[in-house]
């Protein structure tokens, strides 16, 4: 603290997370004005300046290290400062000349501070006075209020500490760090108040952060123990993906699949709670090789890829130069050009875009064939057109043929109508001369049913066939017959059973037979 500065403690006053209060600085000439009356604190007894403003024990000289404050300092009026050595001392007796206005100038505080006629200002720890500093030129009222304020302060960020840690949202384990330094500045404290039951509160409030830094220290175990497990998820399902056999993955997804797990572990690294270093780092070894293991095979497997392109580029090229030498041919080359067709679709893949441009010219190329024999089909089909009229002119006439009664009448009259259906020639398209010889066939085949059931009824071996066993059969029946007549005579039941069974099926053959 610069010793022109005067502490102002206001009730909107808040000291900020690094434990300071707000300071007023005093101008220049309100610093003079005001040096005769500022309090000494307690300071070390080899203190050489004749007078100066207060100055508390604990006080650091760390703010005052820059040339400016020095300067400051060296020209600020300079009081006597004969303060006595700090440190804990029995209650002396009160002054006497002081007793009369004592009461009243500590009242406030007198059971906690003290001025001695000098302007010592003590304070009091237990059944101890100790020394806090001097104020030689003010009012005991004046020297105590400025040890009250100092106190005030120290109040402020005990108050501080404790609503942080209320409000939530701050570490504990930070909060104990400040606790600690705030301890540190009331243990000794220049100041004049209940300093006892500042120290309580601030030991009540350590074991309070103590306690929450044990909870807050078990819940970042468990939250490191989950980092790492998700972590380690991450890296086996990419040592999965690593470890498939290269000819077998599609790299297209797989590339897709490392870059999320990547940037899942980018993600977490940003997000989650940090890992000990010696865990992460063998994890993301892990990550990073296996990533690099798939990025090697990805290399190897575009590389066996292009060289395989290449090799069916080539093929491919040549068969489109074959396909194209045989335009000449016209319809004759599409036999030539299907066998082309063959070896295009094992010759494997060149790439989409050079397959795309050589398939182009290879198609080209057969449509070009399959043009000329179109040509010709069109002009076969304009030639054809009197060859189908003049046929379905013969299917009018033949449909007379089933309507003769006599066989080898229809036959003759099918025979001139196929003549002349062959002089007539084939015609086109195939569709249609296959639609007109299908009705032709239709009447041929109802002739020659005609002609196998003549023969059948007509065949002279058959017909012997037939009497031979027509015979048998009415042998059979006239001695059925003579053995029924014979089973009545004797009235054998089962004899005449047996042999009226045996007569109906022979008469029942014989039928059939026509006899």
């Amino acid at each position: 603290m610069r010793r022109d500065e005067v502490h102002t403690v206001t009730d909107d006053t808040i000291p900020s997370n690094d434990d300071t209060t707000e300071v007023e600085i005093a101008a220049t000439e309100d610093a003079n004005a005001e040096a005769s009356s500022a309090p000494i604190d307690a300071a070390p007894a080899d203190a050489e300046t004749p007078s100066a403003p207060a100055v508390d024990i604990a006080d650091a000289p760390a703010d005052d290290a820059s040339a400016d404050s020095a300067e400051a300092l060296a020209s600020a009026e300079p009081v006597a400062a004969p303060a006595p050595m700090p440190g804990r001392m029995p209650v002396p007796r009160p002054p006497a000349r002081r007793a009369a206005v004592a009461p009243a100038a500590a009242a406030p505080t007198e059971s906690f501070g003290r001025v001695e006629d000098d302007g010592t200002v003590s304070v009091r720890e237990g059944d101890v006075w100790r020394v806090v500093g001097q104020y030689p030129d003010g009012t005991p009222a004046e020297a105590l209020a400025y040890f009250e304020r100092k106190y005030a302060d120290l109040v402020s960020e005990v108050t501080l500490l404790e609503t942080r840690h209320r409000a939530g949202g701050a570490s504990a384990s930070d909060l104990r760090a400040t606790s600690r330094a705030v301890r540190e500045r009331v243990v000794g404290a220049a100041a004049v108040g209940d300093l006892a039951a500042l120290e309580a509160r601030l030991a009540a409030l350590d074991a309070t952060l103590t306690e929450a830094s044990a909870e807050e220290a078990q819940a970042q175990r468990a939250a490191v123990d989950a980092a790492i497990a998700e972590r380690t998820a991450l890296v086996e399902q990419i040592e999965q993906l690593a470890a498939r056999d290269p000819k077998s993955i599609q790299w297209k997804q797989t590339g897709a699949d490392v870059t999320a797990l990547f940037e899942r572990w980018q993600a977490h690294q940003a997000t989650g709670p940090r890992l000990p270093k010696n865990t992460g780092q063998q994890l993301w070894k892990r990550f990073r090789d296996a990533r690099a293991t798939l990025d090697k095979h990805r290399r190897e497997f575009y590389a066996g890829l292009d060289e395989q392109h290449k090799s069916a580029r080539d093929a491919k090229a040549r068969l489109v130069e074959r396909a194209e030498a045989l335009a000449s041919k016209g319809e004759e080359g599409i036999g030539a050009y299907r066998t082309l067709l063959d070896e295009w679709k094992t010759s494997g893949r060149a790439g989409k875009k050079a397959d795309d441009a050589l398939w182009a010219r290879f198609k080209a190329a057969g449509d070009a064939l399959y043009a000329a024999r179109s040509d010709r089909e069109q002009a076969d089909a304009e030639a054809s057109k009197d060859k189908i009229e003049a046929k379905r002119a013969l299917l009018v006439e033949a449909a007379a043929v089933p309507k003769e009664k006599d066989t080898a009448k229809a036959r003759a009259l099918l025979t001139g109508i196929q003549r002349q259906w062959d002089e007539i020639g084939r015609i086109h398209p195939r569709e249609a001369e296959r639609g007109l010889d299908d009705e032709l066939r239709r009447i041929e085949q109802g002739v020659k049913s005609r002609e196998d059931a003549d023969w059948k009824s007509n065949n002279p071996e058959t017909k012997a066939r037939q009497n031979a066993m027509t015979q048998q059969l009415h042998d059979a029946i006239a001695g059925l017959e003579s053995d029924l007549e014979k089973a009545k005579a004797s009235k054998n039941a089962s004899a005449i059973a047996k042999a009226t069974e045996a007569l109906e099926a022979r008469k029942g053959w014989l039928k059939a037979l026509g006899g």
